[in-house]
This record gives C-alpha cells, structure tokens and sequence, in this order.
C-alpha cells in the first residue's frame, strides 16, 4: 500500500459523512489502543500541576452569599432590594431560601460593602 500524504488523507476523510468519520475513529481506536480524549487528559495534567502558582494570584472576583437572615428579616429584605435590581417578592423569596448568593462575580470592594450591609442589617454573609 502505498503511503499517503497528510493533505491527501484529509482530502480522504473530507468525503466522508459524519457516521463513516465516527466508525472510523472508533475502528482507528480499537486498532491502536488509544482514545480520541487522551490529549485532552495529557493537556490538562500540566495546568493542574501549575495550580501551586495560581493559587498565589489574588482573586478578584467574588460571590456575596447571605448564609442567614437572622432575627431582622424586613431589614436584610430591604438591603437585598438595595443591592440588586430584585422586586418585594423576590426579595423575600431569595431570604428565606439562604443560603443563597445575593451578587456574583463583583469586585471586592462592592462585595466588602454589600456585606457590611447586610451584616448591619442582622444577616450572615460570606465572600466566596
């Protein structure tokens, strides 16, 4: 058999139909022992060990997540309404189902404030 060149097996596999292309990638697996998702796996083995150096930049997004209400509900309602677009209704709704997050993906100078005002109106809160 005469070898192919890597243009002329592309040209090969442009004819093929989708289901002729995924039996072929099948039989190419069976044949060699490997898996269409091995380079991913090999891929995503260096970042996970680069997570050491990540973990020393400084996050810069965060979630605020009211934890409890507490005693105050009416207040900590209202500092809801303040910090989000959310109606009466909704509001109350999303108290009474914490935990819950109230604002995601801020800065953390708006997350630091939020939670300073829900603290002060009585509610648990944390910074994800």
């Amino acid at each position: 058999m005469a070898k192919l060149s890597t243009e002329e097996l592309l040209g090969q596999f442009k004819d093929l139909t989708l289901l002729e292309l995924s039996e072929f990638v099948k039989a190419f697996e069976e044949e060699f022992g490997v898996t269409a998702a091995a380079p991913v796996a090999v891929a995503a083995a260096p970042a996970a060990g680069g997570g050491a150096a990540e973990e020393t930049v400084e996050q810069d997004e965060f979630d605020v997540v009211l934890e409890a209400a507490g005693d105050k509900k009416i207040q900590v309602i209202k500092e809801v309404r303040g910090l989000t677009s959310l109606g009466l209704k909704e509001a109350k709704d999303l108290v009474e189902s914490a935990p819950k997050a109230i604002l995601e993906k801020v800065d953390k100078a708006a997350a630091e404030k939020a939670k300073e005002a829900l603290e002060g109106a009585g509610a648990t809160v944390t910074l994800k």
